[in-house]
């Protein structure tokens, strides 16, 4: 099956900020929005693989880096993709990583850092960006939550916590940031068969269990999870706000 992905001419020329850009989903919505002619500036650790993908897509593409962790860098950085192309309206809280760990062992210092990757840096994106939304008349703010906790899966209680408090940020920002006309969602990402999740635990004893979970049959690749994201940033999304967008192939 060939997919015929829409165009959204309200995209164009729209200057949008994403963390975690250089790989996994974070690149697939590098490249959607690259696809709809946005100027797209991205933050990301890898140095590397951050300086191929703008190198591919051109000048409308740039990168800075940033640990996330680390508040100060964010700002920087943010401020420096502000510089280079502009404020952005659009905002794409992507970053995140589900390193799995037990709950016997998990100590306070781990579970800050885990909170601090996973939850901290998309307020104080939201914090960076907004001003600059508010004086452009609105703007769209993506945050991505997961479905893990929706399933109550373990194996990743500090990362699982982190994700359910992204509802919560979207939430409370959707309410304070309306009168604004700025625009707060959360995607929900299934089981997204990025090259990470292939490589430390798609298994096929474990694919096989989780599709059986869905009820779609396929696997699903970032591009869809991009999809939605392009979706909630254009105009035709202008009425939705503070709420869920699951892409999960119907598996919770």
């Amino acid at each position: 099956m060939t997919n015929r992905f829409a165009t959204y001419p309200s995209l164009e020329d729209k200057t949008v900020f994403i963390s975690g850009g250089a790989s996994g989903i974070g690149e697939q919505i590098v490249r959607a929005f690259a696809a709809q002619k946005a100027r797209v500036g991205f933050v990301d650790l890898d140095a590397a693989a951050s300086a191929a993908l703008a190198e591919e897509l051109g000048p409308n593409v740039i990168s800075e880096l940033c640990d996330l962790r680390d508040v100060e860098s964010l700002k920087a950085a943010f401020g420096k993709l502000q510089e280079r192309i502009g404020p952005a309206t659009v905002l794409v809280n992507n970053a995140a990583r589900d390193d799995r760990h037990s709950w016997q062992d998990l100590t306070a210092e781990y579970f800050d850092e885990r909170v601090a990757t996973n939850l901290r840096h998309m307020f104080f994106a939201i914090q960076a960006v907004a001003p600059g939304m508010i004086e452009a008349g609105g703007g769209s703010i993506i945050n991505m939550g997961s479905n893990s906790w929706w399933e109550a899966g373990g194996g990743f209680p500090a990362y699982a916590t982190s994700k359910a408090a992204v509802h919560g940020l979207t939430r409370t920002m959707a309410r304070d940031l309306g009168d604004h006309r700025i625009r707060v969602n959360t995607v929900v990402p299934g089981w997204i068969m990025t090259d990470r999740q292939k490589t430390l635990w798609a298994t096929e004893e474990a694919l096989e269990n989780h599709v059986k979970r869905q009820c779609l049959p396929d696997l699903i690749e970032p591009v869809y999870v991009a999809r939605m994201v392009v979706f909630l940033a254009s105009d035709d999304a202008a009425m939705c706000t503070a709420n869920n967008y699951m892409v999960e192939a119907g598996s919770i």
